[in-house]
């Protein structure tokens, strides 16, 4: 049989109800309680002292309280006797549940051996006096000033078949908590990226119409890099937008969600509340929804705790407050990268130059859809126009003088070269590039080029001037004609004065390139020397 204990304002009905003159039967019936009780109550009043003509004045506190003293037993240490037996077998209780045996068992091991004790006293016990569930006190932490702090955190909210696709995918669900006025917003996504928190927040400034002062998340990766209770590291993507927004981060510590309550318990109420048997065909739709049901129904019920509604609190105390909404933020890209040695690196499939001094370093970059930057050591050093994958942008500046034509195929600096080397060449270099694909006669310049500094460049322009006539556009052609030139024009040496030939000297055309190759090398069978 249950045991309840009759209230203060109960036992002084039944007192009032005595002094009134009524019954037993009516005085237990008014005020709610056992006749037997009502008994006990009137007799240890009249023990006190009570007499049934006192006026309602007689029933002060001090004689309530001897009433109280002398119905119910005395408990010294605020215990009954269940507790009293639970104390002498603390020790055996302690080793039950250090070795993990469930109270349930420990009842029956204690029953067993005589000790027989409500299970609800036993679970007080055991919590109390045995480490059982041991629970930490908490405190409740103030709400703070209006408009200054907003919780953060990202929940799994279901699946999403979209309709178009037919396929099946997890949703996760951004929820903003402001913790003044506990005014919300959701936002859904497939992914929990930084591209994806960032997405939801600037969502949220728009509903909220501002944006807040201290945004408080937990450590989801896109946001903290290294947590820490006191010096967490943020991500550099998230401290770039932090600045462009104009709030400050002050993150959660690691499996602590009691710092940040106010969204914690939100996370709940929008699963079951919002996203619960719904049947969203896309995210689109999932979305349009969040916003509706944010705006009308979660910001017009009447909260819990603060006893308001959170969207008239939000407007009327917070809204005016907030910082202005930012412009819309183009999502960079933050790469640690390195300058290879063809004056290029690489950021999301696309390339970029470099100057040669930067060759073989880290830089840091940052790319935006419209550009990239480019820093050593925090030192912006190149800004480049963002390309898309496969993509390539060259500064020619970045490239060896020497080398620039031939990068950047670079058609007219390659013919400026031929002009100043003489007219026939230039008219001849021109005659090469004068076709379909123009670049693809550029080696042949070049090897006019190179015949132009192993001859000189009169022998060339001279023999260019040959081939126009004929209309023979060939650099072999080019060639050949240099090296007949020089076979037919080769000097004779004089002798020495004084000294008549010698015996084994030869002739000095025998050593022209053409007579080299001419001679064949045979060993002498006897000698196995080679001979001519």
């Amino acid at each position: 049989m249950a045991f309840r204990e009759v209230d203060v304002v109960e036992i002084r009905e039944v007192l009032r109800g005595w002094l009134d003159g009524g019954g037993l039967r009516r005085i237990a019936e008014r005020a709610g309680v056992d006749r037997k009780t009502a008994r006990r109550y009137v007799e240890a009043a009249q023990a006190a002292g009570l007499v049934r003509d006192a006026g309602p004045e007689a029933l002060c506190d001090v004689l309530i309280g001897a009433v109280v003293e002398r119905v119910r037993p005395a408990r010294p240490n605020g215990h009954g006797a269940a507790w009293e037996a639970l104390t002498a077998r603390r020790a055996d209780i302690a080793g039950w549940v250090k070795g993990g045996k469930t109270l349930v068992k420990i009842e029956d091991l204690l029953a067993r051996s005589g000790t027989v004790v409500p299970y609800r006293t036993l679970h007080r016990f055991a919590v109390a006096e045995c480490g059982f569930r041991v629970r930490g006190t908490t405190v409740r932490v103030a709400d703070g000033d209006p408009g200054v702090e907003c919780q953060i955190d990202f929940a799994q909210m279901g699946f999403i078949t979209d309709s178009a696709t037919g396929r099946r995918r997890k949703v996760h669900a951004l929820i903003l908590t402001a913790v003044y006025s506990r005014h919300m917003f959701v936002h859904l996504s497939y992914g929990q990226t930084l591209a994806d928190v960032i997405a939801g927040c600037e969502a949220a400034w728009i509903h909220f119409g501002g944006v807040f002062k201290v945004l408080v998340p937990d450590n989801m990766k896109p946001v903290v890099v290294d947590a820490d209770p006191v010096n967490p590291r943020l991500s550099v993507g998230w401290l770039d937008y932090s600045q462009h927004a104009g709030f400050v981060t002050d993150p959660a510590r690691v499996r602590r969600p009691q710092d940040k309550p106010r969204v914690e318990r939100a996370v709940q109420y929008v699963r079951s509340n919002f996203f619960d048997g719904e049947n969203f065909t896309s995210l689109e739709a999932a979305q349009d929804a969040a916003r509706r049901w944010c705006t009308e129904k979660a910001g017009m019920r009447i909260h819990g705790t603060t006893a308001a509604r959170p969207l008239e609190v939000f407007d009327e105390l917070e809204a005016p407050v907030l910082l202005p909404v930012p412009a819309a933020y183009d999502v960079p890209l933050f790469r640690t990268i390195k300058v290879h040695r063809d004056h290029h690196c690489e950021i999301a499939k696309a390339l970029y130059s470099l100057p040669s001094a930067y060759i073989g370093l880290q830089l840091d970059a940052r790319a935006d859809s419209q550009s990239v930057r480019l820093y050593h050591r925090g030192r912006l050093i190149k800004t480049h126009p963002r390309q898309p994958p496969g993509g390539r942008h060259t500064d020619q500046a970045d490239l060896p003088t020497e080398r620039t034509g031939y990068a950047m195929r670079d058609l007219q600096r390659l013919q400026a070269n031929a002009d100043r080397l003489g007219r026939n060449i230039g008219i001849y270099a021109h005659r090469l590039l004068d076709i379909p694909l123009p670049w693809t006669g550029m080696r042949s310049v070049y090897r006019l080029q190179n015949l132009a500094r192993r001859y000189g460049p009169a022998a060339v322009d001279a023999a260019c001037g040959t081939a126009l006539d004929l209309d023979v556009v060939s650099v072999s052609k080019i060639a050949a004609m240099l090296e007949r030139a020089l076979e037919s024009t080769t000097p004779e040496l004089p002798a020495a004065a004084g000294h008549p030939a010698g015996r084994f000297a030869r002739d000095p055309s025998e050593f022209t390139p053409a007579a080299r190759r001419r001679l064949t090398v045979v060993p002498d069978p006897t000698t196995q020397e080679p001979t001519e």
